[in-house]
């Protein structure tokens, strides 16, 4: 034990973003019960790279008897955290650059006089909305029926806010371009913290959009808790082709 410099989290401001996670790079850092905190203080160096990237100013240094940091156990730490990761991340499924899901195709919207919906105002209920950016202790998240979509959906579905966002706080997500691993991770700190009562995936039709509902999955039994989950499909023309509740 040393007197050192070493990360200070105010927890009444921390909100949980995330945002000093990825950006320790000793891996020093990690949601607990919604907040930021250090796991360890032999993985922090006390340099405060995570202080600037912080939205609510809720990290500083301080000057205290502290474990000497370890460079050697910080290596172990990251090479164990990169191998649970890579793990984690075979397991989901696998899409390559020629994905039939990115075909281009003309669509033909639906004509005004053959619609049959009314778009309504907006349902929104929550922002943000991005997977990422969504705190695992958002208010609105807690003991709700929590609707998933992927990216493309409500672009997809012209009803979308009437016929399944109504009532429901909103997170979105893609599986082929984001970071499966992250949102799991996400995923499941949603589910311990909000216990929402019910998840709704919506997903499109191609291929690689089948990976959100592994994500889901997979974070439900990271989270070890259970969920009702009920699965929709979309088509790209916009229409529900399938549901599924599982």
């Amino acid at each position: 034990m040393t007197v050192r410099n070493i990360v200070k989290i105010d927890l009444d401001k921390c909100d949980g973003c995330g945002d000093c996670i990825v950006n320790c790079p000793e891996g020093a850092l990690q949601i607990i019960d919604g907040k930021a905190r250090v796991v360890k203080e032999s993985y922090c160096d006390g340099l405060g790279a995570c202080i600037g990237v912080c939205p609510l100013d809720a990290i500083t240094l301080e000057k205290r008897e502290a474990e000497d940091f370890d460079e050697e156990a910080v290596e172990k730490h990251m090479a164990e955290t990169a191998a649970a990761a890579k793990k984690a991340a075979a397991e989901l499924p696998m899409v390559s650059g020629g994905c039939p899901g990115s075909a281009m195709r003309n669509l033909q919207p639906t004509a005004a006089a053959e619609s049959t919906s009314d778009a309504g105002p907006s349902q929104l209920s929550n922002w943000p909305v991005q997977l990422t950016l969504v705190p695992p202790g958002a208010p609105f998240l807690k003991e709700a029926d929590l609707l998933l979509a992927a990216d493309c959906a409500p672009f997809a579905m012209s009803d979308f806010h009437s016929r399944l966002l109504r009532g429901r706080p909103l997170v979105i997500g893609c599986p082929k371009l984001d970071d499966a691993q992250s949102y799991v991770e996400k995923l499941s700190a949603i589910i311990e913290q909000a216990s929402p009562r019910s998840l709704t995936v919506v997903r499109m039709e191609v291929p690689c959009c089948g990976g959100l509902c592994q994500i889901v999955r997979a974070a439900i039994e990271s989270a070890g808790r259970t969920v009702p989950v009920k699965e929709i499909t979309v088509s790209v023309g916009g229409q529900i082709i399938a549901e599924e509740s599982g």
